[in-house]
């Protein structure tokens, strides 16, 4: 039984200084064990800067997002001041969520259990029925604050304060997305699926260096340059890429994976984003247990008039 095994055997299972010739799969107890995702949890999840939203859902005062990182709420918004801040989305009094809402805009942050009040910098505001009351420090009892920073078209947070800034932590990704010129993409849309199966599974496909594709995906696999699909690793990302060819095998494929190369860059622990001329997409996995996962998918194009969707 995965039970009876101690954890720290699970982990010694996997030799991760195998030569490639000899390496092999971690251990599906990495996958099955609770204790391991309770591990992945504090370990990888809250010491990692993961993205929670795009910054145009951010862009004015007032605008913001709410997310669930590893079971800690936390809310991002723009301030008046237009700094962006994130906060544990937890009111200082009985703990209720002070956003309720995914995303959208306010001039407060307005609890909706005992009515407290809270400024876009996390600042407390105003209690109901509050007169009185002794030994209280509002200005210690505003929201808990906690890393963001914005890159490129997304919103991050990072759950360790003593987190180095975003842009270390994406290293050499930085500099390769930077000529891709994503920031001239616009949102598109959005679509969430729950999936029956742990999320490093979900990131396990996505790395296995397009072996899948030929069998899975003929209309990608239609486009692509198969045989001249590369893969290179640095710093905390992967870039899998390929040169492009024309192809009328598939035309929804066609219409939308242009240009001279694909794209496919995988950020530690579990950010996607996918790259063609004039289109990117992003994959977000984020573990719910050991057995599912949520993926989030968000689409950007360099046109998304009414004219172009036509």
């Amino acid at each position: 039984m995965i039970t009876a095994t101690s954890l720290k055997n699970i982990l010694a299972a996997y030799d991760a200084k195998a030569p490639l010739a000899e390496a092999s799969t971690i251990p599906a107890p990495w996958y099955l064990d609770s204790r391991v995702a309770e591990l992945e949890a504090h370990t990888v999840f809250s010491k990692t800067w993961q993205m929670v939203g795009r910054v145009d859902q951010l862009e004015s005062p007032g605008q913001f997002v709410s997310a669930n990182l590893v079971g800690e709420p936390i809310v991002a918004v723009r301030g008046n001041d237009g700094e962006l801040r994130a906060f544990y989305n937890v009111c200082r009094h009985h703990a209720a969520a002070v956003v309720t809402e995914a995303c959208g805009k306010a001039s407060i942050l307005h609890c909706p259990y005992h009515g407290w009040n809270y400024g876009l910098d996390g600042s407390l505001k105003g209690m109901p029925e509050f007169d009185g009351v002794k030994n209280f420090d509002r200005q210690q009892n505003g929201l808990v604050p906690i890393n963001v920073e914005s890159w490129e078209k997304f919103a991050f947070v990072n759950l360790d304060p003593e987190a180095a800034p975003l842009r270390d932590f994406l290293g050499g990704l930085v500099k390769r997305i930077s000529p891709l010129e994503v920031n001239k993409l616009h949102h598109f849309d959005t679509r969430v699926y729950d999936i029956h199966c742990n999320w490093k599974v979900f990131i396990d496909n996505y790395l296995d260096g397009g072996y899948h594709v030929p069998h899975l995906h003929q209309g990608l696999n239609s486009v692509l340059d198969y045989k001249q699909y590369t893969i290179e690793n640095e710093d905390r990302y992967c870039l899998q890429s390929s040169p492009m060819v024309a192809s009328s095998e598939d035309a929804s494929t066609g219409a939308t994976r242009k240009g001279d190369r694909a794209w496919y860059f995988w950020q530690y622990p579990n950010l996607m984003i996918n790259c063609y001329a004039g289109y990117m997409d992003t994959n977000l996995v984020l573990p719910i247990d050991v057995h599912h996962c949520r993926v989030i998918f968000d689409f950007y194009f360099a046109d998304v008039s009414e004219a172009h969707r036509e």
